[in-house]
């Protein structure tokens, strides 16, 4: 008799292992307690169960429009429930953004150029927000035209010099003003809402023979020249260079990891626009770094401006190598590199710009 229970029990010992605990019966079981639920239990279940639904049809719905459209002639995969979507043409500047998997579109961008006087340095710009829009829109609403303005009165000064280096320099010192000025200007407005946005700011002054860019952030430009080599236009911000990590400690403040390296674990850039309670503490910066190029020298075929979400998907070299080799589409690449950024799973804002140059002297092509 006990033979016969000690038999029975490894019989059903031998059931549980090898059918009851196999993976299918697992996952049929987890599927009839969903079903159960959703029609027996609480409304919160049912909301649960029907939002897992919802998901799962709407990944499977974006994958199966990206896999269909293996040319990038469109924005069918990035419909208006999925995407805003901003884009910019003239002769010699391109701009294509798109909103991505983000739940809000917090990029800018901005091109102001002197069609009446063109010895006047054209404006570019990029401003990728954070913890809201009003940073971003700030910073495009104010800075180009103050820019533009002090610039103005600059080279009616120095008119009859015709000194372009110099003039390079001092665009250098206009640069610095104009973006310390508007952060102040920013944090006084925000601030008195309480309202903790921020941003990067990537500005780029082209004159006949001077490129001068200024850098606060992790948004980034890059420069093809004539022999088609990537030359950095600008060097991120980021919490874990040894210099900013110096800087950020001695201020009293830390960084820390989540998934990438943060100030006071908050921040994923050491200098930016906007986020006052971090400038309060000083941990955060406005700062930009400026750095001037000869375009007589470089000669260059084009340079690309773009926010983090491109560089998260491409190195300077890649970038350049891709948007070389497709020039001459309508928006010389831009729309093509945004694109590819988003198939290759960047989850963020994408924008990116390029401006076209001469190719004689490196001059800048014509507005």
């Amino acid at each position: 008799m006990i033979e016969d229970t000690m038999t029975l029990l490894s019989l059903l010992g031998r059931i549980m292992r090898y059918f009851l605990l196999r993976p299918e019966t697992l996952f049929l079981l987890c599927i009839s307690l969903a079903l159960w639920s959703y029609f027996f239990h609480t409304d919160e279940v049912k909301t649960i169960v029907k939002s897992s639904r919802d998901a799962v049809k709407m990944v499977k719905g974006k994958v199966a429009e990206i896999m269909q459209n293996e040319k990038f002639g469109g924005l069918d995969v990035l419909d208006a429930e999925f995407s805003k979507t901003w884009e910019f043409k003239s002769n010699n500047v391109a701009v294509y953004s798109i909103q991505g998997r983000r739940d809000h579109m917090e990029d800018r961008f901005e091109v102001l150029t002197d069609i009446v006087n063109r010895s006047h340095p054209s404006i570019f710009g990029i401003f990728d927000g954070h913890g809201g829009e009003a940073a971003a829109d700030f910073a495009k609403a104010h800075l180009s035209e103050a820019l533009r303005q002090q610039l103005l009165s600059y080279d009616r000064e120095k008119e009859k010099e015709k000194n372009e280096s110099s003039g390079g320099l001092s665009y250098s010192s206009i640069l610095e003003q104009q973006i310390l000025a508007l952060d102040r200007d920013m944090l006084d407005k925000l601030s008195a809402v309480y309202n903790e946005a921020g941003s990067t700011c990537l500005v780029a002054l082209l004159s006949d023979k001077v490129l001068t860019v200024a850098n606060v952030g992790d948004s980034r430009g890059v420069l093809c020249d004539k022999d088609g080599n990537a030359i950095a236009l600008s060097h991120d911000h980021k919490p874990y260079q040894l210099k900013e990590r110096k800087r950020i400690k001695k201020a009293g403040g830390f960084i820390s990891f989540n998934g990438s390296w943060r100030v006071q674990g908050i921040l994923a850039m050491s200098r930016s626009l906007g986020d006052y309670p971090l400038k309060n503490l000083n941990v955060v910066i406005p700062n930009p770094d400026i750095m001037t190029f000869d375009l007589d020298k470089l000669q260059p075929e084009f340079m690309i401006l773009a926010s983090d979400g491109l560089w998260d998907a491409f190195s300077n070299e890649e970038a350049v190598r891709f948007i070389k080799e497709r020039l001459d589409e309508p928006h010389f690449g831009a729309k093509s590199i945004v694109l590819q950024s988003f198939y290759r799973g960047c989850p963020d804002n994408i924008t990116v710009m390029v401006v076209k140059f001469k190719g004689a002297g490196g001059k800048a092509a014509e507005q």
